[in-house]
């Protein structure tokens, strides 16, 4: 345990950054998310070293200072291209500095920090630049991102990301070599000979990562964890009929809640749930709308009155305008993005992919454990880095984290640029 190299974790989420890493022989020494659900997952899944906290509020003091890697997802809400809602002046996109303060007190020899491709492209460009000079000026040598697919690296899924690599050893930020191959016509990168890439092996198909499964049931008598999903299918959905602002809801709820001298812990025991109220009772991206059937019983629990009642519980019927929730997922190649939200429909179109088959395809073992709704499974398993890629960049540093004296000389990894091939490319200048 002694000889292994330590690691920090940021923005942890359930834990797929981390878990690979823990594979690659690394340990995790302190770990933080705030996300209840999260932390749970974690705790049972990986170590009990994380700790359910607003990072803003976390002092540096109280995070150990003797990590050779940092690592830290930090969230990506605002930068995703998925979000349509997204602008430079989202709080979300500046919790980067967050990952900043720590990594200059803390002093890690490398960190890596793992976001969406949106990005690259907010402010036109400008916060990715300002996110890499800020690296620079605590003194780490921070290059390009590179963009990740993660089926070239065995992950069953087409999914890019950013990945931004920095160290203040002096070592070479390298990146891991594909170890998949596209099936379909695309040019072979520059940066491995033809006669390897021949050898590599095909990308894995959605079909052969979850085909062995069987439809959500009972097998032999034991329920296969998480194998639970929506019968959903249809192009419509119920919503509410009127706008709500979240945040009055929640500052209304919390005022009653005060009134009544009682603990969302106490609210989940009476409705028969485990931390669901919570997030009734929070603003930042957590934080949810009672259902009409929920505010119904909680107005008997705390006695509101009918101020709220009609924009809360009126819904109505409306067409999915979204493409992405009616897709169905394709069998014969590696899956599209696993996101946070409502997963695509099963190839048998009568349900959507189960949590366990979305876990699957973002390379978590079979006995990694999900805790929370099925909503909250699925938003855990959507924002996770896939382990196998995590696993990959771990082994692709370790040799440089536990040399004392790492090569002085940098050396340049060419890398294709075309957008026809999306393995790992550097970006153009």
């Amino acid at each position: 345990m002694a000889n292994k190299p330590k690691v920090v974790s940021l923005f942890s989420g359930c834990g797929g950054l981390d878990l690979g890493f823990k594979k690659a022989g690394y340990e995790i020494i302190w770990a933080n998310d705030f996300d209840r659900d999260s932390v749970e997952t974690y705790k049972k899944n990986i170590d009990n070293r994380i700790v359910l906290g607003d990072i803003t509020k976390i002092p540096s003091s109280e995070i150990p200072k003797n990590a050779d890697v940092l690592l830290g997802g930090f969230p990506c809400q605002g930068f995703s291209v998925a979000n349509n809602k997204r602008n430079v002046k989202d709080k979300r996109n500046f919790l980067y500095k967050e990952m900043l303060r720590i990594i200059r007190e803390t002093q890690p020899k490398f960190f890596i920090a793992e976001n969406v491709k949106g990005i690259l492209s907010l402010g036109n460009g400008k916060v990715i630049e300002m996110i890499i000079k800020d690296f620079n000026s605590i003194g780490y040598k921070v290059e390009k991102p590179f963009i990740i697919n993660c089926a070239y690296y065995g992950v069953p899924q087409f999914r890019e990301r950013v990945i931004i690599m920095g160290n203040r050893i002096n070592a070479p930020n390298t990146f891991p070599k594909i170890t998949h191959k596209n099936g379909y016509k695309t040019p072979i990168p520059d940066f491995i000979k033809p006669e390897d890439y021949n050898k590599l092996p095909h990308v894995i198909s959605v079909k052969d990562a979850i085909g062995h499964l069987p439809e959500p049931h009972t097998e032999e008598g034991k329920l296969i964890p998480n194998h639970i999903g929506s019968k959903k299918v249809s192009g419509k959905y119920i919503a509410r009929k009127n706008e709500v602002n979240q945040a009055e809801i929640c500052d209304y709820l919390k005022m009653w809640r005060a009134k009544a001298k009682i603990t969302t812990h106490k609210i989940d025991k009476i409705l028969g749930y485990r931390h669901t109220a919570g997030h009734w009772f929070r603003k930042d991206i957590s934080g949810s709308i009672p259902s009409p059937k929920d505010w119904a019983k909680l107005k008997k629990i705390l006695g509101f009155d009918d101020k709220y009642d009609k924009m809360v519980t009126e819904v109505e019927e409306r067409k999915i305008k979204f493409e992405q929730s009616l897709r169905v997922t394709n069998w014969d190649r590696p899956s599209d993005t696993i996101t946070a939200s409502v997963p695509e429909i099963h190839v048998n179109r009568k349900r959507r992919l189960t949590a366990r088959e979305c876990a699957i395809l973002q390379s978590f073992p079979d006995d990694f454990i999900f805790y929370g709704s099925l909503s909250s499974q699925h938003r855990q398993i959507g924002n996770a880095v896939p382990p196998l890629i995590g696993e990959h960049l771990a082994k692709t540093i370790k040799k440089y984290v536990v040399n004392n004296n790492p090569e002085k000389k940098w050396e340049e990894l060419k890398m294709v640029n075309t957008t026809l091939f999306n393995g790992v490319r550097q970006l153009p200048s």
